[in-house]
């Protein structure tokens, strides 16, 4: 059996096949296409030729894409929404959406902040109101909204009043209705856990569309026996169902594919990844195989989020960035980059356009077009572009670092090429086989997971009790997602003290993962 995995990017769509070893059979980079699945196809063709395996000798296919991203950032394709908060009237001062930009805040076709809720500790504020929220319901079934988000003070201690009011919504408006929890998504804070949510319930289309394009494509290549999964933004998979109930989770999905695929390409537990595209890089941190996750609030698109998402910095530099002298002799390289017309615009590839390619070329760096076109850049001025992209990528490095001393650092992605690997603040630097492919296989080989996280009063149950049975806990939820049992085993633990609780309350976060079940 093969595993196919598939990694739409900005400029290139990377595609990879491996074996049941987790050995690469074949790997190609594809052009990305303004509509994406022309580029799916292309490379899901292209990967098929050069590596002859048979179609039906693939049994899994994983696919990380950027679309919800590009959906929220763009603003396009969001579908129209009810928002109800429980927390009347304890949250009234502050209403949902108080901070988004116009342009995107149009989505909520309409907001009501109703009784209920609970104190920190989980006493309730208020009773729930189930009529003003019936209420709330009937009104956007009358709209013909089709997705409800629900938020609720402290849901993430208790959240008795967001199922209520779930259980309600599909009694009012239809079993078809989409519904995000707040407590299912994000973490403490209700502002940004309320964010995160709305942003969850206006992706449900473009949910339905990539993961019925991607099956869709499949099919056409006769690729019918396969299971299909999504890359979500902790480095693990989720199934076709579980990404159009949470697409948010795929936000970030690239770089995270990225630093796993480097994790296991490099062998390399612990170190920096630096993901060279054709536009940016990106820089990520691999802590014991799997992406650092971010302890900040996030925002996306202009909105701040908590939902969990990979630390990761991005800078316009890529192997299509522009290099262009000032008047006053400065080399710039970026942050606008030609992207995907690399192949066109680029010296090498005959075009008119001096990118960072370009320069690697001149310094014999790497192998790429036709040489002779950029011999006629002076030395002098090549070496000093190349310092531009060191000193970038050493500034990227040095942000990502949580101690003074040097660290391993693997390089990965196409554009990686424009690097020097004699690089200030790092151990060793490597760029392991398949670099250029690193997201799609990251994609490829990762492993399903659960994650537990609730609070607990350790003078309530001994906190080593407690933390053995999250653990099981934790395990349990990662086999429900389908990882294989034997194969599960804890990959990370936040025991966090809360001095603003009664008693000796921590907030416990654990995350179990294992390898993919075979069906």
């Amino acid at each position: 059996m093969y595993k196919l995995g598939i990694d739409v990017g900005g400029t290139n769509t990377d595609a990879v096949l491996i074996d049941e070893n987790l050995h690469v059979a074949a790997d190609i980079k594809y052009p990305t296409s303004v509509d994406i699945y022309d580029g799916i196809l292309g490379a899901l063709k292209e990967v098929l030729k050069i590596s002859g395996i048979r179609r039906e000798e693939i049994g899994q296919a994983m696919l990380g894409t950027t679309q919800c991203t590009n959906a929220i950032v763009e603003r396009k394709n969001l579908a129209p929404i009810g928002i109800l908060r429980i927390g009347a009237p304890a949250t009234l001062s502050i209403p949902p959406m108080v901070d988004w930009a116009e342009d995107i805040s149009r989505i909520a076709e309409g907001i009501a902040i109703v009784g209920g809720g609970f104190e920190y500790d989980g006493k309730e504020l208020a009773p729930f109101d189930r009529e003003s929220a019936a209420q709330f319901f009937r009104k956007m079934k009358e709209k013909g909204v089709k997705s409800i988000a629900i938020s609720c003070v402290f849901s993430t201690v208790r959240n008795e009043h967001e199922l209520e009011a779930a259980e309600l919504c599909r009694e009012i408006m239809g079993g078809d209705v989409h519904i995000s929890i707040s407590s299912e998504i994000g973490s403490m804070g209700l502002i940004e856990r309320e964010n995160a949510t709305v942003l969850n319930a206006a992706l449900w289309k473009v949910a339905e569309q990539f993961t019925e394009g991607f099956a869709k494509s499949l099919a056409e290549e006769g690729i019918v026996n396969a299971d299909i999964y999504l890359s979500q933004n902790d480095g693990t998979l989720m199934t076709m169902e579980h990404a159009r109930k949470y697409p948010i989770l795929t936000v970030a999905c690239g770089p995270t594919n990225s630093i796993r695929g480097a994790s296991y390409l490099s062998g390399l537990k612990d170190a920096i990844v630096v993901d060279v595209g054709g536009t940016t890089t990106d820089f990520g941190v691999i802590q014991n195989s799997f992406p650092r996750e971010s302890s900040v609030a996030v925002t996306i698109g202009g909105v701040r989020t908590n939902f969990r998402m990979p630390d990761i910095i991005s800078i316009g530099l890529g192997g299509g960035s522009i290099v262009r002298e000032k008047e006053n002799g400065e080399i710039t390289v970026g942050p606008d980059s030609v992207g995907y017309e690399i192949t066109k615009k680029a010296l090498v590839f005959g075009g008119d356009v001096m990118t960072a390619t370009d320069i690697a070329v001149r310094l014999h760096m790497a192998e790429l077009g036709d040489a002779s076109r950029v011999e006629n850049i002076p030395q002098a001025f090549a070496e000093r572009a190349m310092e531009v992209i060191r000193q970038m990528v050493e500034e990227g490095i040095d942000t990502m670092k949580v101690t003074n001393a040097d660290c391993e650092v693997a390089l990965v992605g196409g554009g990686s090429i424009i690097l020097p690997e004699n690089i200030k603040g790092a151990s060793t630097v490597k760029k392991p086989e398949h670099f250029g492919c690193a997201n799609a296989i990251g994609s490829a080989i990762s492993k399903v997971s659960g994650t537990l996280e609730k609070l607990i009063n350790y003078d309530e149950t001994p906190r080593d009790e407690v933390l053995a049975q999250a653990k099981e806990e934790a395990k349990e939820l990662a086999a429900a997602a389908g990882a294989v049992p034997g194969t599960i085993e804890i990959i990370e633990v936040e025991d966090v003290p809360l001095a603003y609780y009664q008693g000796n309350t921590s907030r416990v976060k654990i995350k179990a993962a294992g390898e993919l079940g075979t069906g």
